[in-house]
């Protein structure tokens, strides 16, 4: 028993220690199971992240799927009503005793909802009157006149032979490859332009400008007023002189009297003024006009014809003249 007293203490004592240095770790063990580190937050993956987008696409899909739905609906329900009013125009055919009756009397066939279909081809040997729109599909033969009170042609037209009996307007360009014959007058309000040749008996122009040569097969014959003319000292006293002609070419007769002086015979005056000083060619006729010393004086209003010596008294003398500018 004493034993036993003495190892008591001695085990106590021994147990007592292991004790106290055990609290401590006891104590932190409970204080990290009671608040445990807070885990770093994780960022959602990459799947899921493109989950999210195809949601999205996908709701755009069906959106697009559900309006381009509606539309064609739309249209087949427009084109099964478009159908229907075009199935609502009733047909019908004419038998061969219809037509008997049709061509022996006045009959009226259907009404103008109804449709007339003829098979075989059809022959009128009257008139034909249609009240509204005549449309044809093919081709339009006419064995004789067309009579119209007007005609819109929108596209490419082709006459053998068309007679226009009142006014004709082409709005656009106009290409004639035939003859063309106008039995009238013919205006043109713009410039015209010939490729080829131009044949007329007669043509009539307040001005003409050639741009080339001027070939004439036949005469030249002027035309116009007779000019004014004015005698000088030239004539002498009792002097006569004469014009015919026009302001283009034309001839002087001079009758010279008694003293004539040097200077000029005669002035002619132009019947319209000319633009600038023309060019005045004198033609002496006869040996005696040929002798005198004679010359032109000239200005846009009029030309002189003078001698610049005294011509003999008593005497006759006659030049041509031709004035271009």
């Amino acid at each position: 028993m004493p034993d036993d007293a003495e190892t008591q203490p001695t085990n106590q004592q021994q147990d007592e220690p292991l004790s106290l240095e055990s609290a401590p770790d006891e104590q932190q063990n409970t204080a990290s199971l009671a608040a445990p580190e807070p885990e770093p937050e994780k960022k959602p993956g990459l799947l899921r992240r493109l989950f999210h987008r195809i949601n999205i696409y996908f709701l755009l899909f069906i959106l697009i799927l559900v309006v381009a739905g509606s539309i064609i609906l739309v249209a087949y329900l427009q084109s099964r009503h478009a159908a229907q009013i075009t199935n609502s125009i009733k047909t019908q055919n004419l038998s061969q005793g219809t037509l008997q009756k049709i061509a022996n009397s006045d009959a009226t066939v259907g009404n103008n909802q109804s449709v007339l279909n003829v098979q075989s081809s059809a022959v009128f040997a009257g008139q034909v009157l249609v009240r509204q729109d005549l449309q044809v599909a093919g081709n339009l033969q006419i064995g004789g006149t067309v009579a119209l009170n007007s005609i819109t042609v929108s596209g490419a037209g082709q006459f053998g032979q068309m007679t226009v009996n009142k006014d004709l307007s082409v709005a656009g360009d106009t290409a004639v490859q035939g003859a063309t014959t106008i039995s009238k007058s013919l205006q043109v309000g713009g410039n015209g332009t010939f490729k080829g040749s131009l044949s007329a008996p007669q043509i009539a122009t307040s001005g003409l400008q050639l741009n080339g040569d001027l070939v004439l097969a036949h005469h030249i014959t002027t035309n116009g007023g007779t000019p004014s003319q004015s005698n000088g000292p030239a004539l002498g006293s009792g002097g006569t002189a004469s014009v015919s002609g026009s302001d283009t070419a034309g001839s002087v007769s001079i009758n010279t009297g008694g003293g004539p002086a040097a200077g000029c015979f005669v002035t002619i005056g132009f019947t319209a003024k000319y633009e600038s000083t023309p060019h005045v060619l004198i033609t002496p006729v006869g040996s005696a006009a040929g002798g005198l010393d004679y010359y032109v004086n000239r200005s846009t209003s009029n030309f002189s014809i003078c001698d610049a010596s005294a011509p003999p008294a008593g005497s006759s003398f006659a030049f041509d003249y031709f004035v271009i500018n």
